[in-house]
C-alpha cells in the first residue's frame, strides 16, 4: 500500500528513477537505452517526473575528503522548551550554517539531530562555541564523531512501489 502522498508510478518510470539516482548525467538517449524505452517516451516520462515533483533536481556529489572535510559529527540538541518559537529560532539558526548538512526534528531524548561536516575538531569546536551554544533556548548538546563511513547513498529505495 502506498503512502497517501506517494504517486503511482509504473515499472518504466521506476526504472528511470533508479537509473537517474545512480547517474543523472546520462543523455536522454543513454537513459532510454538503459531503461528499455525509446528516446521520446523516456524524455516525456522524465519531464512528467519533474513536473509532478518526484524529481527535484540534479546535483553533483562531491567527495568531502577531497575538500579536506574529514570529520563527520552527529549532534543531538535538546531545547529548554519545545514550543513553536524555540523550534523556529533553532531551525533558522542552523539553516544559515553550511557545515550543517542535515537537521532533523526528532522524537525521543533529543529535539534535533544534526549531521555536521568540518575539517577538524578545532573547526567543530568553533561551530559549537560560536553558534550552537549561542542559540537561544538550547539546553544541551551531545556530539558523536563518526569513525568511518560504512554506507552512504543518496538513492531512495523504490522496491516498495513495485507491484
Amino acid at each position: 500500500m502506498n503512502h497517501p502522498s506517494a504517486i503511482d508510478l509504473d515499472e518504466a518510470s521506476l526504472r528511470i528513477l533508479d537509473e537517474l539516482q545512480r547517474n543523472a548525467e546520462h543523455s536522454n538517449a543513454e537513459l532510454a537505452e538503459r531503461v528499455g524505452l525509446s528516446a521520446s517516451p523516456c524524455w516525456r516520462r522524465v519531464a512528467d517526473l519533474k513536473h509532478s515533483g518526484v524529481l527535484l533536481g540534479s546535483v553533483s556529489l562531491v567527495d568531502p575528503l577531497k575538500l579536506g572535510l574529514a570529520v563527520n559529527v552527529f549532534v543531538h540538541v535538546s531545547l529548554k522548551q519545545q514550543d513553536t518559537a524555540s523550534l523556529d529560532v533553532f531551525t533558522q539558526a542552523v539553516r544559515q550554517r553550511p557545515e550543517v548538512m542535515e537537521c532533523y526534528l526528532m522524537s525521543g531524548e533529543s529535539d534535533f539531530m544534526l549531521r555536521v561536516v568540518v575539517r577538524d575538531l578545532m573547526e567543530y569546536q568553533a561551530l559549537l562555541l560560536e553558534c550552537l551554544t549561542r542559540i537561544p533556548g538550547v539546553q544541551s548538546i551531545r556530539s558523536s564523531f563518526a569513525l568511518s563511513q560504512v554506507k552512504y547513498t543518496t538513492a531512495l529505495p523504490t522496491g516498495h512501489l513495485r507491484r
